[in-house]
């Protein structure tokens, strides 16, 4: 082993290249580099050098894989001396919720929609022995491509470049929820039916787990959104979690989107709730600043970056919109609910950080703003519900 240090969440870099000797090779590899990857507000993400023996054969299924998973796949991605990358992902240091984090559960969805439409990165193992690294994880395959998080990142793209970006955006978010669930084995991955319901009721108990403070129009908000329920709809598979910096890209010769991450909050779903949450982050020209006021002379933190669809050629958040109903012959008028929505639960996501964040449980710079947004973000779900009444 020639790794020589261990960054945080993984404790002994020793025992992952014990486990990981087992599990991909079966014989001795070499763990060379571990690289915590920046970016990401909950659950941990690690890019491994894994140098393989000369003969090594394809990863075989760890014995603990959760059920309906593939085959693993062989490692990609050749690095320097023969090394192959591979990127870990574990649950958050401390202060986790119940239910979140599930690792069995973005394994079994990204072996589900391995050779799909929805390009993701191939699983390679599970290991729920905590032993290891400290809690259950996940291997998958290196992706090439690029995360464009601000407006700074997508400054280099052409206007041309940035409309046929949105294109692909919104026909990634329809092919999701285009998704034959049954057919890939995750049939069983939600209830589906009483979805918003159900969303309502568990962010609410998250609130009050996390919380640190009261926000002032809390209260209200959960009133509201309880009493406006939009009638049950169609049920497809859902991201959870679906924006520009969720998708990693290739921009030459021209946009592609190269895999969809940080599926753990997928289930089955009202389709609407992810067009809304995805609106929260595509913000228009003109309103880069509006979380300015919440943070002061802060500099925006990892999750709180909004303004990287008002790059010239970009659709505008209606454009967006629009573009999806066209695709997938969705009713769209009451969108306005998902947006407050997605404003909600963001506020209820980002207040579990900053508690995190008060108890030093939080990996990487930034934090400390996190909960600066909250106030922001539940003034803002007001705004959209008020506008939605008129």
């Amino acid at each position: 082993m020639t790794v020589t240090s261990a960054p945080p969440g993984i404790p002994s870099p020793a025992r992952l290249e014990k486990w990981l000797s087992q599990a991909i090779a079966d014989e001795p590899v070499e763990l060379t580099d571990i690289q915590l990857i920046a970016g990401g507000r909950s659950n941990l993400t690690y890019r491994l050098a894994v140098r393989m023996p000369a003969q090594a054969p394809g990863g075989a299924l760890p014995a603990q894989a959760p059920s309906g998973a593939l085959p693993a796949q062989a490692p990609s991605g050749a690095g320097p001396g023969g090394d192959r990358f591979l990127v870990l992902r574990r649950p958050p240091l401390g202060h986790v919720l119940p239910t979140a984090h599930d690792m069995s559960r973005e394994f079994r969805v990204l072996s589900g929609l391995a050779g799909t439409r929805v390009p993701v990165a191939r699983p390679v193992a599970f290991c729920d022995d905590a032993e290891v690294i400290g809690a259950p994880f996940y291997l998958m395959e290196h992706v090439p491509g690029v995360v464009l998080r601000s407006r700074q990142d997508t400054a280099v793209l052409t206007e041309p470049q940035a409309a046929e970006l949105s294109e692909r955006l919104a026909d990634m978010l329809a092919a999701i929820h285009g998704v034959d669930v049954e057919a890939v084995g995750l049939g069983g991955l939600g209830r589906g039916a009483g979805y918003l319901t159900r969303q309502l009721s568990r962010w609410q108990r998250q609130w009050e787990l996390s919380k640190t403070r009261e926000v002032p129009g809390y209260d209200d908000l959960v009133t509201r959104l309880t009493a406006t329920l939009p009638p049950e709809g169609e049920t497809t598979l859902v991201h959870g979690d679906f924006r520009l910096d969720n998708v990693l890209v290739t921009l030459a010769p021209q946009p592609r989107i190269t895999a969809v991450v940080d599926w753990e909050m997928a289930t089955l779903g009202d389709p609407l709730a992810d067009l809304g949450l995805t609106m929260v982050y595509w913000t228009d020209p003109g309103e880069e600043g509006w979380l300015e006021p919440a943070l002061g002379a802060a500099a925006p933190g990892p999750g709180l970056r909004t303004d990287a669809t008002t790059s010239p050629g970009f659709m505008t958040r209606a454009e967006f919109a629009a573009g999806y109903a066209q695709r997938t012959g969705r009713d769209i008028s009451r969108l306005g609910y998902y947006v407050a929505f997605g404003y909600f639960k963001l506020a209820v996501v980002l207040e579990g950080i900053h508690a995190r964040y008060l108890q030093h449980q939080t990996v990487g710079e930034g934090f400390e703003q996190e909960g600066l947004a909250v106030p922001t973000l539940v003034a803002r779900a007001h705004q959209v519900l008020d506008a939605d009444a008129r």
